[in-house]
């Protein structure tokens, strides 16, 4: 498989933090990579990276063979990267399916309104929100909110989606929900990059992690190789509950 995305010696200053530093990795088509490591550890920061809300200070960005280092974030969501945030951001006052509109319409295939109308309701279907469609997002749940999140990016029709914890929040029940969905969106041949912190979630979903550590590439693998490396155990080791649910993985 080719690369869809790679990033090649990427870093970010702000002020005296070094948010990310000589960040090199590629993810090819049709995978799902799991992006992991402690909090401040710069993921966050990298997707803002990659989807253009900063630009970095060195390396730089190729999306499918195109160099898109500094590009604006409209200009990259034309070329078919879209992205969840991990504080949901709903237009609350509009519907479900106006919501995704919104994706649809500014997204890869820059549709009509009448055009965006039918992949919306499309995107709704698959993060099973039917029921809802014609909900004002105001009323829905943090689960929900979450859902249309991702249906909204959906809508867009990208060949590369990146997830900024999902699943942060939800309950069992809803997070093998969102699971399934994020199984089907990869089936649909989107490639999937995911920020997670639920380390059983993310390591049974995820082809390959690539782990961080203050704004650097700690370890790269399979999820099986990755729970077991020493030095990612041992950057975990500052929150006893995630340390101990990453050893327990394999």
């Amino acid at each position: 498989m080719s690369a869809i995305l790679e990033l090649d010696r990427v870093g970010k200053r702000f002020g005296g933090l070094q948010a990310v530093r000589d960040l090199s990795f590629q993810v090819r088509e049709g995978e799902i990579v799991g992006l992991i490591g402690p909090n401040g550890a710069g993921k966050s920061t990298l997707f803002n990276l990659v989807n253009g809300v900063f630009a970095p200070d060195t390396g730089r960005i190729l999306f499918d063979g195109a160099d898109i280092t500094g590009a604006k974030p409209y200009d990259i969501a034309r070329k078919g990267l879209a992205r969840t945030h991990q504080i949901v951001q709903p237009l609350t006052n509009l519907t479900v399916v106006q919501n995704c509109m919104v994706g649809a319409c500014f997204g890869r295939n820059n549709l009509s309104l009448a055009a965006s109308r039918a992949a919306a309701r499309e995107a709704v279907a698959v993060a099973g929100l039917e029921d809802r469609a014609d909900m004002l997002a105001l009323h829905l749940t943090i689960a929900g909110k979450k859902r249309l999140e991702l249906a909204r990016a959906l809508a867009a029709q990208p060949r590369l989606l990146l997830l900024d914890e999902v699943l942060a929040g939800l309950n069992p029940t809803e997070v093998e929900h969102m699971i399934g969905v994020i199984r089907r969106i990869r089936q649909r041949g989107v490639t999937i990059v995911i920020i997670e912190h639920l380390m059983q979630a993310i390591m049974n979903l995820s082809d390959r992690i690539v782990v961080l550590s203050s704004g650097a590439k700690l370890a790269e693998g399979l999820p099986a190789e990755v729970s077991q490396n020493a030095d990612v155990i041992e950057a975990y080791l500052g929150d006893p509950k995630l340390a101990a649910e990453l050893q327990g993985v394999a």
